[in-house]
C-alpha cells in the first residue's frame, strides 16, 4: 500500500498542473489564445486535442473573431449544413475566391433606380437602402429606394421607391448603419455646394403598407464638421459615426477626422474633432471600415497632388486613446501589389473580420474589377508607433488577391457595396464604368445601374 501511495504521489508531482484544471477552465483559457497557440495545444495529448478541436470551442472562437451576429445568421440560414466550426474557420481564413451573380428582377413593369455613382448603399433591417448619387450630366439625385432581402441571400429582388426630396439631392455623401437606423452626412449638389447636415433614416416594414423610410434632420447643436463631399465614414459600436477627409470648400481636399456620438434614443448627436499626430494625409475617394467594435481601417484615395494612394492606417478606439497608426509596407513585397493603389473603391467588412476591397481606379483613371482581402489580424503588433512590415510572409497574409468566377461585371469605380448580416454575401450597385464614346459625350465614362451579388466561395 505504501509503495502504491508513493507511486501515485510521484506521478502527480511529475505531471503538469494544467492537467488538473477543469475542462471549463481550460475552455476559458483557450478562448484567450491566438489560433496558432490553440492548434499547438491540441497536439500535446488526446485529451487536450478533443477539447481544442471540439465544435463547441470553435463556435465560440468564431463568435470571438467574427462577432455573434455573423454566427447566428449562419446557424439560422437556409444553407443549413452540418456545421463544423473548425472547418468553416479554416476555410474562411484561407479564402481563395468569390463568385459573382447578376441580380434579376420579377417579371412585369417595375421602376428601377437610375444609373448613378457616388451614392450610398446600406443593408439595414433586412433591406437594401439606396440613396442619392450623381448621374448623367453631372446632376444629383434625391431619391431613396428600398429592396427587401430578408435573412437569406436572394438573386432576385424588387426595388421600391419610397422617398424623394428629403434629404436634398446630393452625391459623395456618407451613410452608415447605427442599429436599425441610417445616419447620413454631407455631400455635394449639382451646383457644387458642399453640405454638412446630418440626417437620420428609419426603415419600417408593415404587412399592409409595405416598406416605408422616413428621413429626419438630426439635431447636432452648433458644432459640426466643415461642409464636404467625397469623404468616408463608418459606424463604431452602434453608437458613433466616424468621418475622414473629403473635398471641402473651393475644392480643397481635407485630412481631418470627426466623430459623432449619438444619444441612446437617437434624438440628437454631438460632433467633435479628433486631432492626432501623425494622421492620414488629406484625401478623397478613400475607404474607412470598422473591424470589430473599435478598430478602424483607412485605405487609399486621391491625395492633395491628385496622386492615387495605397497607404493603410489604423485607428484604435478600444482604450479611449484615439491615435492614427500607419502600417508601412512596400508594394513589390506583395504578389501583384503594383495594382493596389486606387481611389473610388469599396472596402467591406466580410465574414472572418477582414476587408474585401473591390474595384476603383488608378492614377490614369483606368477602372478595376479585382478583389483583394486585407487582413489586419496578420500584423504582429499594433502599438502606438508606425508599424513597418518587411516580411513577405506577413504581407502575403495581410494582402491576398482573390479569384473571381461566375458573372463578370464591368470594371468600375465610385460604386457602393454592402454586406448582409452574415458577411458572406455582398451587394454592389452602380458606379462609373468605361463606355464607348457617343457624339454628345466628352469622355468614354458612363454611369452604371447594375446590381450584382458577390458570394464568398466556401465548401460547406
Amino acid at each position: 500500500m505504501a509503495e502504491t501511495s508513493t507511486s501515485t504521489s510521484n506521478k502527480n508531482m511529475n505531471g503538469s498542473p494544467i492537467t488538473n484544471l477543469a475542462p471549463d477552465h481550460l475552455f476559458s483559457i483557450l478562448l484567450l489564445l491566438p489560433i496558432d497557440s490553440i492548434l499547438a495545444f491540441a497536439m500535446t495529448c488526446k485529451k487536450f486535442k478533443a477539447l481544442a478541436c471540439s465544435d463547441t470551442l470553435w463556435e465560440s472562437i468564431c463568435r470571438r473573431d467574427w462577432g455573434p451576429n455573423s454566427v447566428e445568421v449562419l446557424k439560422s440560414s437556409n444553407f443549413q449544413f452540418q456545421l463544423q466550426w473548425m472547418r468553416l474557420y479554416r476555410q474562411i481564413s484561407k479564402l481563395e475566391s468569390v463568385s459573382c451573380h447578376k441580380m434579376t428582377y420579377p417579371d412585369g413593369e417595375f421602376e428601377l433606380p437610375k444609373p448613378r455613382a457616388s451614392h450610398s448603399l446600406n443593408f439595414v433591417s433586412d433591406c437594401l437602402v439606396l440613396f442619392g448619387g450623381g448621374c448623367e450630366g453631372g446632376r444629383h439625385l434625391d431619391d431613396t429606394w428600398v429592396a427587401y432581402i430578408g435573412k437569406d441571400f436572394q438573386k432576385m429582388l424588387k426595388w421600391q421607391k419610397v422617398n424623394s426630396g428629403l434629404p436634398s439631392g446630393r452625391f459623395g455623401h456618407s451613410c452608415v448603419v447605427i442599429g436599425d437606423s441610417l445616419v447620413l452626412f454631407g455631400g455635394i449638389n449639382d451646383h457644387g455646394s458642399r453640405q454638412n447636415d446630418t440626417w437620420l433614416g428609419k426603415v419600417t416594414r408593415r404587412e399592409t403598407l409595405g416598406i416605408t423610410l422616413s428621413w429626419t434632420l438630426l439635431d447636432v447643436g452648433t458644432i459640426a464638421p466643415p461642409p464636404r463631399g467625397a469623404h468616408v465614414a463608418c459606424s463604431i459600436d452602434n453608437r458613433f459615426m466616424l468621418i475622414h477627409g473629403g473635398i471641402g470648400l473651393s475644392g480643397l481636399r481635407l485630412g481631418d477626422t470627426w466623430v459623432l456620438e449619438l444619444s441612446e434614443n437617437l434624438c440628437f448627436g454631438t460632433w467633435r474633432e479628433i486631432v492626432t499626430c501623425p494622421s492620414p494625409a488629406a484625401r478623397s475617394g478613400h475607404s474607412l471600415t470598422c473591424i470589430g467594435d473599435s478598430r478602424v481601417v483607412l485605405f487609399g484615395g486621391r491625395g492633395l497632388g491628385y496622386e492615387v494612394l495605397d497607404d493603410v492606417w489604423l485607428l484604435d478606439m478600444s482604450e479611449g486613446i484615439l491615435k492614427w497608426v500607419q502600417i508601412l509596407y512596400e508594394l513589390p513585397n506583395i504578389p501583384g501589389g503594383v495594382s493596389l493603389p486606387r481611389v473610388g473603391h469599396s472596402a467591406t467588412l466580410i465574414l472572418g473580420g477582414r476587408l474585401l476591397i473591390y474595384g476603383g481606379e488608378d492614377s490614369s483613371r483606368h477602372k478595376k474589377d479585382d478583389f483583394w482581402v486585407l487582413d489586419i489580424s496578420a500584423i504582429p503588433s499594433t502599438s502606438m508607433q508606425p508599424i513597418t512590415l518587411n516580411s513577405k510572409e506577413i504581407l502575403a497574409k495581410m494582402w491576398k488577391r482573390l479569384k473571381a468566377s461566375g458573372y463578370k461585371p464591368n470594371c468600375r469605380s465610385f460604386h457602393r457595396a454592402c454586406a448582409d448580416h452574415s458577411g458572406r454575401y455582398l451587394y454592389v450597385f452602380g458606379g462609373m464604368v468605361d463606355g464607348s464614346l457617343q457624339p454628345a459625350e466628352s469622355s468614354g465614362l458612363r454611369f452604371d445601374g447594375e446590381l450584382f451579388l458577390v458570394e464568398l466561395v466556401l465548401q460547406l
